[in-house]
């Protein structure tokens, strides 16, 4: 079979590069066309693979894209869960290529070459693996699990209405497992299955203080300046050793022990690499933790964007009436990101000054999420990458959230198995996102033998 699928390597690479050219962008409206082109684009390769049906399933926001194939419901069923969307690719001019033309271009860490474009690695080129190495499967009639396909639209925008489509299909959607490619490994070299992911709370806060745009050189010096004062609300949300000062923050933040956290830290690591590929001199962040714990089971707080006034070429002396950020704060069991977000808005409220207004908006968030290593899922997960790879992988702990792997627990009483192919490095979310082609055919091969692993596990 894996002779099959290096020979369809080209085939597969155009495919994938049809999917990248469609700017999926679920965050602006002007891309619904698109959106709805993109899970047009997952069906027809689905049932190009050999599934029973696939269909799109509307929703009040994004479709989501349905499909199943049902060989003996005697079997154990696997759910595989995506998303189809991809985020914004600004800023534009900090892309080196055409975010939605893809192209393959080597780098020091991918010298076999990386796919360029924007969704690339998160999520249409991890998802892609998983209709292809389905396609090899029903070739070679190697398929040893009933699978189900859930792709959804609105992971990049906090999978709002995917909720409702679950409480709603929980017949339909009827498993044993959730397999899901969203994640990363730490290296070629050294392969990983997570173990766990943060929550997320996400806001946006607008400080207003004039009712209109002032002249600086009138009223300069007389009256606040939004942007001014939210600079200095922001800047007192972290304390000099890099604690965040909302009350009530850490109250419930699940701290490991001292043997988890040396398991976690025995994973290769090199810091100063770390640094060199991110361009800094020096990393930052919570005092009494390492980076990678930093990045990993401990919660965070960051702004994420933040404007006010004039930013047009030029110069316009104004003090602006109002100033904006948006803030994300990252979080780890057992803290729940709707308490977070109350307490995030009674504090950033009440730290306001009297010569603004201060308002908070909740956006959305996710439940942290933690699977356990002793499941026959994770188990499955441990042996396919150690056959695939050649090597034992490496348990981890993922600094980025799936909001919606919680709530598939809760209404679909189903654990989730984070079993991704990227690397941190790959600039997700960033200009310049690319997905290893290494990665990309490496997880198209070892995704059978999750298969193979989780039916004889599951008996």
């Amino acid at each position: 079979m894996n002779q099959y699928i290096r020979s369809n390597q080209q085939r597969y690479l155009d495919e994938l590069f049809d999917f990248l050219r469609i700017p999926s962008v679920s965050a602006d409206s002007r891309h619904q066309h698109d959106m709805l082109r993109a899970a047009e684009y997952i069906q027809g390769k689905l049932l190009d693979a050999g599934m029973d049906t696939a269909e799109i399933c509307p929703t009040a926001g994004h479709p989501v894209v349905f499909s199943e194939k049902i060989i003996n419901p005697a079997l154990p069923t696997i759910l595989v869960y995506g998303h189809y969307d991809v985020q914004p690719a600004d800023p534009l001019e900090l892309w080196h290529s055409a975010p939605f033309e893809p192209v393959i271009k080597t780098t020091a860490v991918h010298p076999e070459g990386a796919i360029f474009a924007r969704g690339a690695c998160d999520d249409k080129g991890q998802i892609y693996m998983h209709v292809k190495a389905i396609e090899a499967m029903l070739k070679y009639d190697a398929l040893t699990c009933n699978v189900k396909i859930m792709f959804e639209g609105e992971e990049e925008v906090g999978s709002e209405n995917l909720g409702e489509f679950v409480r709603q299909n929980k017949e339909k959607l009827k498993a044993d497992i959730i397999l899901i490619s969203d994640t990363s490994i730490i290296a070629n070299d050294i392969p990983s299955v997570e173990t766990g992911l943060r929550g997320l709370a996400y806001m946006e806060v607008e400080v207003e203080g004039p009712n209109r745009d002032l002249h600086s050189g009138v009223y300069g010096g007389a009256v606040a300046n939004p942007v001014n004062v939210l600079a200095q609300m922001i800047a007192s949300l972290h304390d000099e050793n890099g604690k965040i000062t909302v009350k009530g923050f850490y109250d419930k933040v699940q701290e490991l022990s001292t043997e988890e956290r040396d398991a976690l830290e025995a994973a290769p690591f090199d810091l100063e690499a770390y640094k060199k590929d991110l361009g800094i001199a020096e990393v930052s962040g919570e005092e009494g933790y390492t980076t990678r714990e930093r990045a990993s089971i401990r919660p965070t707080l960051d702004v994420n964007g933040i404007w006010g006034g004039y930013t047009g070429e030029g110069s316009k002396t104004v003090l602006p009436s109002k100033a904006f950020a948006k803030i994300s704060m990252r979080l780890v069991p057992d803290q729940d990101w709707h308490e977070i977000s109350d307490l995030f808005t009674a504090h950033f409220t009440a730290i306001a000054p009297p010569t603004v207004k201060v308002k908070v908006k909740p956006h959305h968030g996710g439940q942290p999420y933690v699977t356990p290593t002793d499941s026959p899922g994770y188990e499955a997960a441990f042996k396919a990458m150690a056959e695939g790879f050649g090597k034992t992988p490496v348990p981890t702990r993922g600094g980025g959230s799936i909001p919606i792997v919680a709530l598939f627990e809760k209404e679909l009483g189903l654990k989730s198995i984070l079993f991704g192919f990227g690397l941190d490095s790959d600039a997700l979310h960033s200009p310049n996102e690319h997905y290893g082609v290494f990665n990309f055919m490496k997880g198209i091969e070892t995704i059978p033998l999750f298969y193979k692993y989780y039916s004889e596990n599951f008996q």
